[in-house]
């Protein structure tokens, strides 16, 4: 995979502890400070001994510099992430999927909250793959990344400069196209969603684009009852990739 996007920043006790436990060989190094007396701090802190991993300390003051004033729980780590890449990686990673994989495609997320909370549910979910543009969208700010709860950690990760193209990659390999529009004449429960699958999700405002909606071999919507009309981006793709995941399951 790239390592153009590798340096990343973990605040917090939560996302500290997901990295050790899931992939400690990527954290490598941890920064708690030095007024910490925080059990679970501190542990993290032996953990990582344990584990071959460099711990130092810090005042509190430096660390709130280094985290923008971030809620750090007096705890940080860097963290060099492997399972991000480009458009290069993306036959390769394919090619390891196997015949019926689930993709997470975010057309212009670009709120860091939404874009973790996504990755969130997509793992949950049983994505094995998000794809989205390096331009115009989030990217795995320490603030996605604690949204995510240690999934940007794990979830193979492509940043694209030519969304369309890869799109059409995708189809080229039998992956079915599902973009989400409100204007969709076919619910989502209506839709076949147990085979190879992409699902499109647009940004917060816009949604998709046109190319991107024009390439969707399909589009689909959640049905509405009360009378909020639309949902939060991330609430959408996690009803919708749970709703793909119940059809997988029962294959």
């Amino acid at each position: 995979m790239s390592r153009k996007h590798r340096d990343s920043l973990l605040i917090g006790i939560h996302s500290v502890d997901s990295a050790l436990s899931r992939v400690p060989g990527q954290v490598s190094s941890i920064t708690i400070a030095q007024e910490c007396r925080n059990p679970r701090v501190l542990e993290l802190g032996d953990r990582a001994r344990e584990a071959g991993i460099k711990v130092v300390t810090e005042t509190r003051a430096v660390i709130d510099r280094r985290c923008d004033e971030q809620r750090h729980q007096d705890v940080i780590a860097h963290f060099e992430a492997t399972n991000t890449g480009t458009e290069k990686d993306l036959e390769q990673l394919l090619d390891a999927l196997g015949p019926s994989p689930l993709v997470l495609v975010l057309d212009g997320v670009q709120d860091p909250h939404n874009f973790g909370a996504c990755l969130r549910t997509a793992e949950a979910a049983g994505v094995n793959l998000v794809i989205l543009p390096k331009d115009r969208s989030a990217s795995l700010t320490p603030v996605a990344r604690r949204s995510a709860s240690g999934a940007a950690e794990v979830l193979p990760i492509l940043f694209v400069t030519n969304l369309a193209r890869v799109l059409r990659q995708l189809k080229e390999r039998g992956i079915w196209l599902a973009g989400t529009a409100d204007s969709s004449g076919q619910e989502l429960y209506q839709a076949d969603l147990s085979g190879p699958l992409a699902l499109v999700m647009g940004s917060e405002g816009k949604g998709m684009r046109r190319l991107t909606a024009e390439l969707c071999d399909f589009h689909l919507r959640i049905p509405m009852q009360g009378s909020v009309s639309s949902l939060n981006v991330s609430v959408a793709t996690g009803v919708c990739l749970f709703e793909a995941h119940r059809q997988r399951s029962m294959k």
